[in-house]
């Protein structure tokens, strides 16, 4: 008797600029050395429940496709150039 395999694949949340920095570690914690290797340690910072990603970004003089180079590399897990 052959079993079917099972394709109940966890989709993982897609991240974007408009979440805030809990967000995305409460739903991908595997952003987190994404961030880390940027420079951002976002992790221990007190803004982190109310600032949204772009606006943290902006505040470390992150340009727009910087943001979106993050933004990718998180969704990708870590994977990218």
């Amino acid at each position: 008797m052959k079993t079917a395999k099972s394709t109940n694949k966890k989709e993982k949340p897609v991240i974007t600029s408009k979440m805030t920095f809990s967000e995305i570690f409460e739903k991908r914690p595997d952003s987190i050395a994404v961030l880390f290797e940027s420079g951002l340690h976002c992790v221990g910072c007190g803004m982190a429940a109310s600032e949204t990603f772009e606006e943290g970004c902006k505040a470390h003089g992150m340009d727009k496709k910087q943001i979106d180079f993050l933004i990718k590399k998180m969704n990708e897990g870590g994977k990218g150039e």
